[in-house]
């Protein structure tokens, strides 16, 4: 029996759904009508939330290793700054950027750093099929590198400074507190993982999902996966850095908070990850929701299980 959707998400969603189920699925590997569609919703999303006082954005530029140049955003509060900061990585299944996914993510940090203090870098990193791995999680250590070296400058105290990333940006997350453990670079204080893409290997579909309730479905994670990892997707020679899960070593990660719902095609190996966090001795908080599909406190954020889950991030946040 397929698990049912929390009734108040499925009412906030059904205009969604109705709405995917008229157009016709878009084949695996076609990224280019997956943005297309993307954009629409992610403005939507954006306009939907209420305008948030007390933030100012400044911008900043990055320069890479292999000559490119990446936009960052550092939002923060103009009541004064508690010392600590969060890199955030954006979600988009590796394939949507910051053109396709902006509008929601600018009022979403806005609204992150009005709640918490902390103020916030997003980083507009590189997405595959153009640039495929390791330049998306490579780009997303730079910015932490970046944020660490500029701390003085930015009022930022650098032993207190988290990441954090939902979906795709929460996989990238991880594969940055990996990369920062294992090249001695700057340490994060915390790491908060929102329904992340932690495995390339997650592509057989579980008959306890329905289809019609995914928001992120199988063969968008094919693709995905896909874009990023080209034919070594589901083999042996995946990086840990790309594909969290495939680490052995979960020693020396920082303390942990990972959330996401029990209708989401990541709970099994978001929930299988906290446990060998926990196992190898990382402080770690895992909250799985029923009834909630992927990005579900995004699409139905007056639902009350979503009000729930900001609110523990919120929380784990403003501790850092």
């Amino acid at each position: 029996m397929a698990l049912p959707m929390d009734p108040e998400v499925l009412t906030l969603l059904q205009p969604l759904m109705d709405a995917a189920a008229a157009l016709e699925p878009p084949p695996i590997g076609d990224v280019v009508t997956r943005r297309e569609r993307a954009i629409p919703l992610f403005q939507t999303l954006g306009a939907s939330r209420e305008p948030v006082d007390g933030v100012e954005v400044s911008r900043h530029t990055l320069p890479t290793a292999d000559g490119a140049e990446l936009d960052l955003a550092w939002y923060f509060p103009t009541s004064g700054l508690p010392g600590s900061a969060v890199l955030y990585l954006h979600g988009g299944g590796m394939i949507y950027s910051l053109a396709e996914t902006a509008p929601a993510y600018d009022t979403a940090m806005r609204g992150y750093v009005a709640a918490t203090g902390a103020p916030m870098l997003l980083v507009d990193y590189r997405v595959a099929p153009e640039f495929p791995d390791p330049t998306p999680v490579e780009d997303c250590y730079a910015a932490l590198c970046w944020l660490a070296e500029n701390a003085a400058d930015l009022g930022v105290d650098p032993a207190r400074i988290a990441v954090a990333g939902d979906s795709a940006g929460g996989g990238l997350a991880a594969g940055v507190s990996l990369l920062a453990r294992d090249r001695g670079g700057p340490a994060p204080a915390a790491q908060v993982l929102i329904y992340p893409m932690l495995d390339d290997r997650t592509t057989t579909p579980d008959p306890e999902l329905a289809p019609e309730l995914l928001t992120w479905n199988y063969n968008d994670n094919i693709t995905g996966w896909g874009a990023l990892l080209g034919e070594r997707a589901g083999g042996d020679d995946v990086s840990i850095y790309a594909a969290p899960a495939r680490a052995q070593v979960l020693t020396g990660l920082p303390p942990t908070y990972l959330d996401v719902g029990d209708l989401d095609i990541f709970r099994d190996e978001n929930i299988a990850y906290a446990a060998r966090l926990v196992a190898a001795g990382v402080p770690t908080e895992l909250h799985v929701h029923p009834g909630c599909p992927h990005a579900w406190e995004a699409l139905a954020p007056t639902a009350a299980v979503s009000e729930r889950a900001v609110a523990d991030r919120i929380r784990r946040l403003r501790a850092v």
